[in-house]
């Protein structure tokens, strides 16, 4: 049985993209330090909460059942350290979180003199500011049509009867995350890492990740091509417009590689000059009240933190113009929507011509099997029908031999 395990809930939009790849291409090279990162595919823990959980996600819940029983088997049969991390585990009720924390070997009260597994509980944090706008965008960038203002008005709802505030708050309300998550863990298990102002030290963030998973000093290799980058304000917008015209005729296989990855975040994540989508300036007193009472409560409850609560206050409201994502700029949605354009054709033209290509190879591996097919006597044939073609007798002899098939074939 894993003598430790670090379980890494959330929550979203604090780096978790990169931190799991990493620790994705680097299995190998943890694994020799004792350290198990168990997936054979890089969703792998993605899947396993779906399962836990019993979330459905555009059909990807049936390829899910079975994984958490999957992952928390090769957990447990790991002698040494394991680390499990996904975000969407953040939003875990209690009778998850006690089936996780048992199916993982935790015993009551974190007790590991009976061979119970030692669980640390890390959960990554970011300020509100930037948090309430990153989680609209990526409500739209898995197909929503309601509006920023829509959106700021459910999550303001203090009964969160709708499904987008509950969700919010089942992933961001850092205390609530907490008291579901490490009810029964020792304090002094559960590590906060909070992400750095915008604008601060590149790898800082990283650092603090490879402290709180121990992984200081170890060799691997930090660069990664999955990441989840965020847009700016015309760019979402056009992305909403999509959401309420076409993508309602897009099913899920087909609307998450061309709208989510292609035109989002491979395209419009690189107009880096548009105004970027902010929190308006007349929600700032409530998120940073709000904001107080949790840095007031996380400081009493005596947390191990891995950077500094200060970091949850986020930025005060800027002096220039906030940009209504509800309200663009619309030459500049324009602009992106021809960005946006050319980077479908350009797929489909690439799509076109590996067709072709694959249609080549198929025309050729069909030729290749019929040559296979023919019998060793029709290849002499065709060889000596050839030789014979070759010459002004060969050519005779043939159309003699032609005439009397021709003569022999007919009926009596």
């Amino acid at each position: 049985m894993s003598r430790r395990v670090l379980l890494h809930v959330g929550t979203p939009k604090t780096g978790t993209s990169y931190l799991q790849d990493v620790l994705y291409k680097n299995r190998a090279r943890l694994l020799k330090q004792g350290v198990s990162y168990p997936a054979d595919r890089f969703d792998d823990h993605f899947l396993a909460g779906l399962d836990l959980m019993r979330l459905r996600w555009g059909g990807l819940e049936a390829e899910a059942v079975g994984a958490w029983d999957r992952l928390s088997a090769q957990v447990r049969e790991h002698d040494g350290t394991s680390i499990i991390s996904h975000e969407i585990l953040a939003s875990a009720s209690r009778s998850q979180v006690a089936r996780a924390l048992t199916s993982l070997g935790h015993r009551p009260g974190g007790d590991t003199s009976d061979g119970g597994t030692e669980i640390h509980l890390i959960l990554s944090v970011r300020d509100l500011v930037r948090q309430i706008p990153a989680e609209w965008q990526e409500n739209v960038k898995h197909r929503a049509r309601f509006g920023y203002g829509r959106f700021l008005e459910l999550i303001q709802d203090p009964e969160r009867a709708h499904r987008v505030g509950a969700w919010f708050w089942g992933v961001q309300e850092i205390p609530d995350i907490l008291d579901r998550w490490g009810a029964d863990i020792p304090p002094e298990r559960i590590h906060l890492v909070t992400v750095p102002p915008s604008g601060g030290p590149p790898d800082l963030l990283w650092e603090r990740f490879s402290s709180a998973f121990g992984l200081e000093g170890l060799d691997l290799k930090l660069t990664t091509r999955r990441a989840n980058p965020s847009l700016g304000v015309p760019e979402s917008a056009l992305i909403r417009r999509i959401n309420r015209t076409a993508a309602r005729d897009l099913p899920p296989q087909h609307y998450r590689p061309l709208v989510r990855e292609l035109l989002a975040h491979r395209t419009l994540s690189k107009r880096t000059k548009s105004a970027r989508l902010g929190l308006p300036p007349d929600q700032y007193p409530w998120v940073h009240q709000l904001t107080e009472s949790w840095i007031a409560e996380l400081a009493r409850r005596g947390y191990d933190v891995v950077g500094d609560l200060e970091d949850l206050r986020g930025a005060p409201a800027p002096t220039g113009k906030w940009v209504d994502p509800d309200h663009p700029p619309e030459r500049q949605v324009a602009s992106a929507a021809v960005d946006a354009i050319k980077a479908l054709l350009l797929d489909n033209a690439e799509a076109h011509a590996e067709n072709e290509r694959l249609r080549r190879k198929l025309e050729a591996a069909r030729r290749d099997l019929v040559r296979a097919r023919t019998p060793r006597l029709m290849r002499s044939m065709e060889w000596t029908v050839q030789r014979l073609e070759g010459s002004g007798k060969g050519r005779q002899a043939l159309e003699v031999y032609r005439k009397a098939r021709r003569r022999n074939s007919r009926p009596a």
